[in-house]
């Protein structure tokens, strides 16, 4: 295959990039890592399947067309309202901490190798830029606190367009050196900035505004649409301001992200499948450009730049930049401890290698691989460190002790009442604002979303949930819900609410002892829900005496629908009631009676062997 087939490459290195990343997710090691021994493996340097040269210029425009599409798919999951609490060490980091890993890099090239100062001062610029490719699986491997994972999310998402624009300004320096080229790479570099910005926030205000439209783009075209759009917002931004798109599009998926639409659910897992394609792609693509000798001719010089890029410029870097801010110093630390490079180092030292190739210019070679073999260390070193790091500097979230409910209404939010009063964590998880709104006003913590996709439930910090409860009125989306939290994030425990048991669950549950009916038994939530509406619904404490010896040796029954166990406390531990869990004598329970059938419902409880707490006792 010496000349290579250009079809087979594509098609190669997008099914190995796909298979890469799924091994990755099993062994639970960065997908960057087996991506770069995949591109290595089935290049030139190896079975020589994946020919990157068989697809000539083209390799350039995909490189820069998926690129664009994986900085806005990072864009659309950063929340402003989380940016503004964190705003001056993320403002900080992604203007001063550029320059001062651009400036580290260069002084340890300069130092450990014969390069030029144009030479190393274009390679600082290329590894100053982290990544939200590989920021964003670490963060969720790790279950960092919220601070920190915004300060390393929002870097990773806003350095890669200022670093990419960066780089690009020292190519252009280092191809025509000279003090005229110094000055019009500045003023380029200020153009860039302030059109990228300029155009993201307009064009994402625009997208987003044709997006949540009725009748201008129609249903099921939402995604695609996004997609062209962002594609031709890059492109077009390139040619009125070259290179001036990759902030662009960054910025106007921030601004997409923070507006609700019609298609923001579809949108956000579309971009989310798309991105995890094109960085498998990417990054076998890109692999297979570099050569195996190139990187064993840096020798150890080379592992000692990287040793310096994260042992001492990170440090310095982040201590810098967050001075003075209200970040802790075990927060700091851990800042500084991680900064895995992604994607966007990757692409623009391949277009930066091939610009000084066609040029005939030295030094190609070398700066590729010394970028790439930057990567691999700083994926490899943050992987192995994040989570020891995490958990002595304290940054980790608390174990298994909170309970994600579905539906943020009704009985969902009785129940959290109840749970949190004894203690536990509750988390809301709802796509409807006004019961998002009616939860935060309650004081719980509520994450609004299609709580069955993956990008939702990471935003409720999934490791460390124990219990999952889908309580919605739709049963069959409460079991998909509980079926996805226990099988993507291995939460121990699911409770479903229900209705009709014989019909609307998800198969996987029927067909697992995973299925766990939530409260005594089946509930018209529906029903439950209007009752809390309308102020019909009171809480009170029973505690429980045992089983009562029924007449004619019948076991007694509930009838109606009059009142539903909220929860059992047994031992001082609260949880929630659930059809298997067999009650013993002292138990006390949280019940929700319907007050317009109160004598009933006591009546049917007292039958059943429960009797009223006293008010001394209760709590």
């Amino acid at each position: 295959m010496e000349g290579g087939h250009p079809a087979l490459t594509l098609v190669l290195a997008l099914a190995v990039g796909i298979l890469a990343q799924a091994v990755a997710r099993h062994v639970r090691v960065p997908g960057i890592v087996l991506l770069l021994v995949a591109g290595v493996a089935l290049g030139p340097d190896g079975l020589g399947w994946v020919q990157p040269h068989a697809l000539g210029e083209g390799l350039f425009a995909i490189v820069d067309l998926a690129v664009a599409v994986i900085l806005f798919e990072g864009g659309l999951n950063l929340e402003i309202s989380r940016l503004r609490r964190e705003q001056t060490p993320i403002r900080r980091l992604v203007i001063v901490g550029a320059l001062v890993t651009m400036l580290g890099g260069a002084l340890a090239v300069v130092a450990l190798f014969d390069w030029s100062w144009r030479q190393a001062l274009l390679f600082g610029s290329l590894v100053a830029v982290t990544g939200p490719t590989v920021i964003g699986p670490l963060v969720d491997a790790v279950g960092l606190r919220p601070r920190v994972a915004t300060v390393l999310e929002a870097e990773g998402v806003l350095i890669d367009p200022i670093g990419a624009i960066l780089a690009v300004l020292m190519l252009e320096i280092v191809l025509a050196p000279g003090t005229d080229s110094l000055a019009s790479g500045a003023t380029g570099l200020v153009l860039r900035l302030g059109f990228g910005a300029v155009a993201g926030i307009v064009a994402g205000f625009a997208l987003a505004g044709l997006l949540r439209a009725r009748h201008v783009v129609p249903d099921g075209f939402g995604n695609v649409f996004a997609l062209a759009s962002v594609l031709l917002l890059y492109q077009g931004c390139d040619v009125i301001v070259p290179h001036s798109g990759v902030l662009a599009v960054a910025i106007a998926g921030v601004v997409v992200g923070n507006v609700r639409t019609r298609v923001d659910r579809d949108l956000r897992e579309f971009k989310d499948q798309l991105s995890v394609l094109l960085i498998g792609l990417l990054f076998v693509l890109l692999a297979a450009t570099v050569r195996i000798a190139d990187v064993r001719a840096l020798g150890w010089a080379g592992l000692a730049v990287v040793g310096v890029l994260v042992g001492a410029v990170r440090p310095v870097n982040v201590w810098l930049c967050t001075a003075g801010s209200e970040l802790t110093r075990n927060e700091r630390w851990f800042i500084a401890g991680v900064s895995p490079r992604g994607i966007v180092a990757a692409a623009v030292a391949s277009l930066a290698a091939g610009a000084l190739e066609s040029r005939g210019l030295e030094g190609g070679p070398e700066l590729r691989a010394l970028v790439f073999l930057t990567i691999a260390g700083s994926v490899l070193f943050a992987g192995a460190v994040a989570g020891p790091l995490a958990s002595l500097l304290g940054q980790r979230l608390p174990g298994r002790d909170t309970v994600a409910i579905l539906g943020a209404q009704g009985l969902g939010l009785a129940l959290g009442e109840v749970l949190r009063a004894a203690g536990t964590s509750v988390v809301f998880l709802d796509s409807n604002p006004r019961n998002c709104r009616q939860a935060e006003e309650a004081g719980f913590a509520v994450v609004f979303g299609d709580a069955v996709q993956e990008r939702t439930l990471l935003r409720a910090r999934p490791r460390t949930v124990g219990s999952a409860i889908g309580l919605t009125p739709n049963q069959m989306l409460n079991s998909v819900f509980v079926s996805r939290a226990r099988e993507r994030f291995g939460v121990p425990r699911g409770y479903v609410a229900v209705a009709r048991p014989e019909s609307g669950l998800a198969p996987e549950l029927v067909e697992t002892p995973d299925f766990v009916v939530l409260f005594e038994g089946p509930h018209d939530i529906e029903r439950w829900d209007v009752r809390c509406r309308h102020g019909s619904v009171e809480v009170e404490e029973w505690c429980y005496g045992g089983e009562p010896e029924a007449a004619e040796g019948e076991p007694p029954t509930k009838t109606g629908d009059r009142f539903v166990i909220l929860s059992v406390r047994r031992g001082g531990k609260v949880q929630p009631m659930h059809e298997k869990l067999k009650l013993v004598k002292g138990d006390v329970a949280a019940i929700a009676v319907h007050s317009v059938e109160r004598d009933e419902a006591h009546a049917s409880l007292r039958a059943m062997g429960w009797e009223p707490q006293p008010a001394e006792d209760a709590g």
